[in-house]
């Protein structure tokens, strides 16, 4: 199964009709957030892939109480909940620390509070298949990998947690720009594989 990683900027490459010759058989288009949404939306309508997101903390919101946030059409929000698509196991946690006033953003307590929620749904997953999860899908990165100093950048105690505890193979992230090669965009943690996916990441699994 091969997927296709975006976050944070669009690609001028991807955005256009040969992203479909130059990344051929994706199943599966991920978005980390702090994308516009026709972005994703064009690149699961041109490689006629499934897609799934979670909200950056710079996504649109509702301004209407009762009404949902804008989402991409066609994507599956992954905020808080476990998927399984054709055997791979996906959850996810939107934003980012709250480091101001805005959505999708929230205190170190708030994103425990969002982990603990995930837990019976990984739990199931565990007695159902055997494992915990594959894929997780954030936007913020795990405390002490790819995060940086100032405090918008920070990472998330309760997704490096999650990861330690429940190891999936994969935490995809964004939020985090790379500027230059002396930045990491992937590294292990146990059997996780902690990958930055500012631009986009194309992952092959078995």
């Amino acid at each position: 199964m091969k997927i296709l990683a975006v976050s944070d900027t669009v690609i001028d490459a991807l955005y256009s009709p040969q992203v479909s010759a130059r990344f051929s058989k994706i199943d599966l288009v991920i978005s980390c957030g702090d994308l516009p949404y026709y972005y994703p939306e064009y690149l699961t309508s041109l490689l006629n892939a499934s897609l799934y997101f979670i909200r950056g903390n710079h996504d649109l919101a509702a301004e209407h109480p009762f009404k949902p946030p804008p989402a991409p059409v066609g994507g599956v929000d992954l905020h808080l909940r476990s998927v399984n698509h054709s055997g791979l196991l996906l959850a996810g946690v939107e934003g980012s620390i709250r480091y101001k006033d805005g959505p999708f953003m929230y205190s170190q307590s708030e994103m425990w509070l969002h982990v603990f929620r995930l837990l019976p749904a990984l739990f199931f997953n565990k007695l159902r298949y055997g494992r915990y999860l594959d894929v997780f899908v954030t936007h913020a990165p795990p405390f002490g990998i790819h995060d940086q100093a100032d405090y918008a950048h920070q990472g998330i105690r309760a997704f490096r947690w999650l990861d330690e505890v429940f190891q999936p193979a994969y935490h995809l992230h964004g939020h985090i720009h790379l500027y230059g090669r002396d930045q990491r965009q992937v590294s292990g943690l146990g059997y996780t594989q902690v990958v930055n996916c500012y631009g986009y990441k194309e992952i092959c699994l078995p």
